[in-house]
């Protein structure tokens, strides 16, 4: 039963993953400090509206992957379902279709993805590392099949011209303008389905059962939890997730290229040990999506506005990562050490 003294802020925290939210987001405001010190425009009115929008891709990846985590699994086909949807996208506009039914195709082949993934690795017990890495090079092998091999002329020149803008404009160069701040619409595609799984992993059986499976299988298989199909809807989420990626880098670049969305599985997981979804599953909540997409972008913004080379950027935001994850098997386990046999 529930004490009537107990200190709200100290039950707050001591709510599932809020802890290490809050602790990532003093780190993250300890960044942006630095990053402004080193460089005052990193805080200027021209550059947090490119962060933001910067951060939205990491957000929508982030969720995914989150999703994923949470089951004790990982989605490494991300970046090359991404990469399918634009080129699907841009291809089929180029070849004069209206964006609408190519949006549509695009995003049954992700979906279709989602599917795959989640049967290999539910019902046939493929580890989740090797089922992915196949559909990944699938994927990708896809996205260079579409328009063979070569990257796709401007959307905007092909005989829906109007609606390819119109997409561009919606997905992301549009914005709006709250109190003289410039807010642009992929960030508010990010926050929109942060809001609708967010919702779904807290206040839903999915939700329940998601948190489940990740934290003991044989046990949720006990208490009648469909974990294959648990499993599915978690790989369901993140290949739809990389489907509005991959759109909102078609609408970024104008263009499909064989090689977008390169590397955003790293992204993907990124955003979401940092921001404390564990990788052993069953812990962690979608605002640490959040923290942990900025913290990303931060990192990546601020030390291209401060001159710092690519390659060191990767190695300390790779750095990162791998520290956080550390951390993560340190706290649960409690040990460098494994568990003698």
């Amino acid at each position: 039963m529930e004490k009537k003294g107990q200190n709200p802020i100290k039950k707050f925290l001591g709510q599932r993953g809020v802890g290490q939210v809050v602790t990532v987001f003093f780190g993250l405001i300890a960044l942006c400090i630095v990053f402004y010190i080193m460089n005052p425009n990193f805080l200027g009115p021209r550059n947090i509206p490119n962060l933001l929008r910067q951060i939205a891709p990491f957000i929508i990846i982030g969720i995914g992957q989150g999703y994923v985590l949470i089951t004790a699994n990982i989605d490494l086909s991300i970046g090359s379902v991404v990469g399918m949807t634009c080129m699907i996208i841009a291809t089929m506009i180029c070849k004069g279709s209206h964006p609408i039914p190519a949006i549509l195709v695009a995003f049954v082949a992700a979906l279709a993805t989602g599917v795959i993934n989640g049967s290999l690795v539910a019902k046939f017990k493929l580890p989740p590392f090797v089922a992915t890495l196949g559909t990944q090079t699938i994927c990708r092998g896809v996205a260079q099949l579409v328009n063979n091999n070569m990257n796709t002329d401007g959307i905007e020149g092909g005989a829906f011209a109007a609606a390819a803008k119109a997409m561009r404009t919606i997905c992301y160069h549009g914005s709006i303008n709250i109190a003289g701040f410039k807010i642009y619409y992929p960030i508010i595609i990010a926050l929109v389905l942060w809001c609708i799984f967010n919702f779904v992993l807290s206040y839903t059986r999915t939700g329940r059962h998601l948190y489940a499976v990740g934290s003991n299988m044989e046990a949720s298989k006990l208490s009648g939890v469909n974990v294959s199909l648990t499993i599915l809807k978690a790989y369901l989420v993140s290949a739809f997730n990389a489907g509005v990626v991959g759109l909102i880098v078609c609408a970024q670049t104008g263009t499909g290229t064989t090689n977008a969305g390169l590397s955003y599985e790293t992204f993907a997981v990124a955003a979401s040990v940092i921001g404390g979804i564990s990788t052993m599953g069953g812990t962690g909540i979608l605002s640490g999506v959040l923290v942990g997409a900025s913290v990303w972008a931060v990192m990546d913004n601020g030390l291209q506005l401060i001159g710092t080379q690519v390659g060191l950027k990767n190695v300390i935001v790779g750095l990162i990562v791998i520290v956080c994850v550390l951390l993560d098997v340190i706290r649960r386990t409690g040990s460098f050490k494994k568990k003698p046999a």
